[in-house]
């Protein structure tokens, strides 16, 4: 959170509170933490773990009928959600960031449709604490696809190093101190959450630029941005202007102000919208002008008043960009004068804009051509201004509106391209009358001949809302584009992304996704194999089915998940995962084997099981439940038996421990068969027993069955 304390220049600042959390979400936030707490001291089949699991479910319930997904950040100590941070002196919400931070997670986001069988798998896995010598769940492969309505997001802490160079220029040879380890930390924790989905990145230190870079390149990710967010918000705090650190922060100051300068407009106004309402987004500018360099100042300023809707004076903005260009021109007591009045400025701009521009238009335009000029003596405009001089958006906002073409029209067009102004070409043909559909193609093939999707994908630097905007008007035919741009492309996130726009074409894509399967590298197959999840064309490509034996395993995993959707292959996809050596492919089948299971796959289930083939516990759950679905004439003696002692039926005294597996067992059983004379023994000891746990599995399943509303898995 960011501090009230940081006012500058006798201006005065906003008196009303901090931003807070709701009622609500703090009391979601604070079950969530016991219930971690809960199932890191507790063990599995704990009566208490299912009371916590219920409490973390009924508060997120209500918050999930509001949105469509709760997306929680992760910083060192505090957690960031719905644009807020959380006061790190919380104890409860400041161990959960830290337990979270250990286990090199960097945001959660939970989907409406979470179950609490999920919910409670996930506390489950997740609540552990992270033990010395093993792997965090953060650097485990295929954190993301875990579960269905729960995703976690890692952080990658690896391919960084800290700018020693850079920190020593900073204090001009005086010895370190606390706060500059604070500012270092910041810096770093801010790189490794920036690039935690940048998996190509090299082991060499970070610069700003490459950390915008990898911001800028990221999916709108609420949960990703709501860790930047944090580590923006407790920047801007730490790099105020104050006597007693500013040298100490002089490092952090650069790096900042660098990273805003080197962020895109949009991915800045994305941010500074994500930051929570008006007070703070204003706090978060007020810190960040007596810190970061002009520049970056000016930066925030025009993104704030973009996310708060255009309220700030366009004539005040000119103003600063003058100011600015001074305090950065001038190194003498003109300069400074010039640095001072800007700050001052910026601080009573954002206490107080709320005016819209009164100026005309076009005496708008020209204080803006002025305010930006250089020096005396710039060039004339060439001779094709001056032959046109009407401008070029207002003859193409013409032809569409009137529906007409021509040589005018084209030139129009080129002019457009070359400025560099194809967002606004695109924003002219949308808001086009529709019925102008001759008008309206004709600029539109003169403008993707003149810069074709392949050159957009191709840049070095992907403008991602234009590259979309093309995609969505192109359609189908955009397709073999990006499959190129895909294949060639190695890097992580642009190829996530040439994905999701490829997915986004719908099922026509689907054959060439699989035409490009069989030449492709294991990570990029296993995208593509996902990708035609996602999309669940009517008709299965068959080169997918290929991919049930693939030497990956992630790759069959992949293939199992994307067989079992479709019922000509469910059988089979179901068949051959259960006898997989890989047990998260086993765990998919099974999965699905607690659905509808067959004889022959209840019976390869069994077979493993009793051979002990299976050792993850929720894997044996699944298996003894999906036995139970088969209900084939075995499966009964064979539930019976992982409910009591080894020995014969009869002369039985007493039951198996108490483990998720035999309460699995117990459930099914009481269940389908609690009138099968064969089961009357073991639920009549399950129900006389003295632990609540095994009498409640016993009776809650057969008062579900009795209601009708029992479902095994």
């Amino acid at each position: 959170m960011i501090d009230a304390d940081s006012s500058s220049g006798g201006v005065p600042e906003p008196t009303a509170r901090a931003p807070q959390l709701s009622r609500e979400l703090t009391e979601f936030l604070v079950e969530l933490s016991v219930a971690m707490h809960k199932h890191a001291i507790y063990p599995p089949g704990h009566p208490l773990l299912q009371q916590a699991v219920e409490a973390v479910y009924g508060k997120l319930q209500p918050l999930l009928a509001e949105r469509s997904a709760l997306s929680i950040g992760v910083a060192r100590r505090q957690l960031i959600i719905e644009g807020v941070a959380t006061g790190s002196v919380h104890p409860l919400l400041g161990e959960l960031a830290g337990k979270l931070h250990r286990h090199h997670i960097g945001a959660i986001k939970l989907v409406r449709g979470l179950e609490r069988e999920e919910l409670g798998n996930a506390l489950g896995i997740v609540g552990v604490e992270a033990q010395l010598g093993e792997e965090p769940l953060g650097m485990q492969p295929g954190l993301e696809s875990m579960w269905t309505h729960v995703r976690l997001f890692p952080l990658t802490y690896d391919r960084l190093e800290l700018l020693d160079e850079d920190e020593e220029e900073g204090r001009g040879g005086r010895p370190a101190t606390a706060q500059d380890g604070r500012a270092a930390q910041l810096w770093v924790s801010l790189a490794r959450a920036a690039i935690a989905a940048d998996r190509t990145t090299e082991d060499s230190p970070l610069d700003p630029e490459q950390v915008a870079h990898a911001i800028d390149e990221h999916d709108r990710e609420p949960a990703y941005d709501q860790v930047i967010v944090g580590y923006l918000l407790q920047i801007a705090n730490e790099v105020r202007a104050d006597d007693t650190t500013v040298a100490a922060t002089e490092g952090l100051k650069r790096r900042i102000s660098r990273l805003v300068g080197a962020l895109q407009p949009d991915t800045l106004r994305r941010l500074l919208e994500m930051g929570g309402d008006n007070l703070q987004r204003r706090r978060f500018v007020l810190d960040a002008a007596q810190g970061m360099s002009v520049e970056a100042v000016i930066e925030l300023v025009q993104a704030a008043a973009t996310a708060e809707g255009q309220t700030i004076s366009h004539s005040l903005v000119r103003m600063l960009t003058k100011l600015a260009t001074h305090a950065t021109g001038d190194a003498n007591a003109r300069g400074r004068a010039a640095d001072g009045a800007f700050r001052e400025n910026v601080e009573r701009l954002v206490n107080s804009w709320s005016l819209n521009d009164p100026n005309p238009e076009g005496y708008s335009a020209a204080l803006e051509q002025m305010s930006r000029s250089g020096a005396a003596g710039a060039p004339p405009p060439d001779a094709d201004d001056a032959r046109f001089p009407c401008e070029p958006s207002r003859t193409i906002a013409m032809a569409l509106e009137m529906g007409i073409t021509g040589d005018n029209v084209a030139r129009a067009v080129a002019e457009m391209l070359r400025s560099q102004s194809y967002v606004e070409l695109l924003d002219l043909l949308d808001s086009a009358p529709q019925h102008h559909t001759e008008a309206i193609e004709f600029i539109w093939s003169r403008a993707a001949a003149s810069v074709p999707l392949d050159t957009l994908l191709a840049a070095p630097r992907l403008e991602h809302q234009l590259i979309r905007r093309v995609v969505e008007r192109t359609g189908v035919p955009a397709a073999p584009a990006l499959i190129r741009a895909l294949a060639s492309s190695p890097d992580g996130i642009r190829r996530d992304r040439m994905i999701a726009l490829l997915t986004s074409l719908g099922p026509d894509v689907a054959p060439l996704i699989a035409e490009q399967l069989a030449g492709s590298p294991s990570p990029l197959a296993k995208e593509l194999l996902a990708s035609l999840g996602r999309i669940s064309p009517p008709t299965l490509p068959a080169k997918a089915r290929g991919f049930l034996a693939h030497p990956d395993p992630s790759l069959r995993r992949e293939a199992v998940r994307l067989l079992l959707a479709y019922d000509e292959t469910r059988e089979i996809a179901m068949a051959v995962a259960v006898r997989d050596e890989d047990e998260r492919v086993v765990y998919a089948g099974l999965l699905a084997a607690q659905e509808k299971c067959s004889p022959y796959v209840a019976a390869t289930i069994r077979q493993r099981m009793d051979r002990a083939e299976l050792n993850d516990g929720a894997s044996r759950v699944a298996a003894v439940r999906a036995v139970a679905v088969a209900g084939d004439d075995a499966a009964l003696p064979w539930l019976l038996g992982r409910t009591v002692t080894a020995g014969r039926l009869l002369r039985r005294t007493r039951l198996a421990p108490t483990s998720p597996e035999m309460l699995a067992a117990l459930s099914a059983i009481a269940a389908r068969w609690r009138k099968d004379p064969r089961a009357a023994e073991v639920l009549e000891m399950a129900r006389a027993s003295s632990s609540p746990t095994v009498r409640a599995a016993v009776i809650d399943s057969a008062a579900r069955m009795s209601s009708g509303g029992f479902k095994i898995v």
